[in-house]
């Protein structure tokens, strides 16, 4: 196998990949980029360039991703409704294809022989890098350091770093990682691997501690075209900016924490805590939109297939042919999700309390408990009767055994 000349590396700035980059040009003998994808982070950006190249990188490369991250991963995984496990809106899980994509661009543009991630060898993300490189290049080498090098524990990077002269966040104290993108906050490892620990209350960045938000409610309009939301109280914005805003409202209000032990791909058990404000909003909005909008069985239908859409995202197969053949399912329902929702936002609550779309289906003078002239009531009797047939059959049956 010939020698590796050329590294792009998914850099952080973090811990890990702090180590990575210094661990890869002393094992491979190689110059190594330092790319890094804008998916909102914030100020965790803030100078990165300068750490990766005195780390020893050649280049450092950034690129602004943020747009193209809501707009096709976030927003179509708002379309089909994805929630993993019942509670987990897939921040990560929805990041990392987008990430490899750009990523992929830059190894063809510098000529690279190879990539690196910082991913475990115990984790998903692992698998989400190494899948979308695949499909981009087929013939890519993939370097994980995790599965590769002497280290074992954070603990051991951060003695790694400190003999390296490597500038650091962590610390043996407070080693838990923190993974930010504009869908949400995660949270794992430290004080967080005992499920029975309760999250400390001055780790939360996105989100108000319930408990200490505003004691007035807050209400607001999302309006909705095509399953996609595109506007907060009546005011336009596109997919990036649209989910900063919400993050900002719902955070205000301490919407949107999870505390979660899930199921890895691996087969493990792990605990992650969540903050994901703007998100949670928008899947219960889209959720409303769709109650109206979509017939009874095309919700039925689609709903059924929403933990295999979202177990798919969440173990990397976000361009597999079977995750685009539902996406374009669930897509093709989308066209009359086109509306309004107003809620209320309270103490870490979000209310529905109302809903109006030009493709309604809710037709009050259908649904009135009042007088009506287009419903009769007596043709329930046929439709009962013609419904529990086979339940009658069953019970016909029972009886005559002895």
């Amino acid at each position: 196998m010939k020698p590796i000349k050329k590294v792009v590396l998914a850099y952080s700035g973090g811990l890990d990949t702090s180590v990575i980059l210094r661990w890869l040009i002393e094992t491979y003998k190689c110059e190594v980029v330092a790319w890094c994808a804008d998916v909102g982070q914030a100020e965790e950006l803030s100078g990165l360039d300068k750490k990766a190249k005195d780390t020893g990188a050649v280049q450092y490369v950034q690129m602004d991703l943020r747009e193209s991250f809501v707009k096709d991963f976030v927003f179509p995984a708002l379309r089909a409704n994805a929630i993993y496990e019942g509670e987990y809106l897939l921040g990560t899980s929805l990041a990392r294809p987008c990430i490899i994509e750009g990523m992929m661009k830059t190894v063809k543009e510098t000529g690279a022989d190879a990539i690196s991630h910082g991913a475990t060898g115990k984790g998903n993300d692992q698998v989400r890098f190494e899948l979308g490189a695949m499909f981009f290049d087929p013939e890519v080498r993939v370097i994980a350091p995790w599965r590769e090098w002497s280290i074992k524990s954070r603990t051991d990077c951060i003695e790694y770093a400190k003999k390296h002269g490597i500038p650091i966040t962590a610390s043996a104290e407070k080693p838990y990682s923190m993974d930010r993108n504009l869908l949400h906050l995660s949270f794992e490892g430290g004080v967080l691997e005992d499920p029975w620990n309760e999250p400390p209350k001055d780790m939360f960045i996105l989100t108000q501690d319930p408990t200490d938000a505003p004691n007035e409610p807050e209400y607001l309009e999302i309006g909705f075209e095509k399953g996609n939301p595109v506007s907060i109280n009546g005011q336009s914005y596109g997919p990036a900016m649209l989910l900063s805003r919400m993050n900002e409202i719902a955070g205000r209000h301490g919407v949107g924490r999870v505390d979660l032990c899930e199921s890895r791909y691996v087969g493990m058990k792990s605990r992650g805590v969540y903050e994901t404000p703007g998100g949670t909003v928008l899947f219960r909005a889209h959720r409303a939109m769709e109650s109206i909008t979509l017939d009874r069985e095309q919700i039925r239908l689609r709903d059924a297939l929403i933990p295999e859409y979202s177990t798919l995202v969440y173990r990397g197969f976000w361009f597999a042919p079977e995750r685009v053949m539902l996406q374009g399912m669930f897509d093709s329902i989308q066209e009359v999700v086109t509306g309004t929702v107003r809620l209320k936002l309270y103490k870490g609550n979000v209310t529905i309390v109302g809903r109006k779309s030009p493709y309604t289906l809710y037709r009050e003078d259908f649904v009135t408990f009042e007088r009506d002239e287009v419903y009769d009531q007596r043709d329930a009797t046929g439709f009962i009767r013609l419904t529990g047939l086979r339940l009658r059959l069953d019970a016909l049956r029972d009886r005559a055994k002895p």
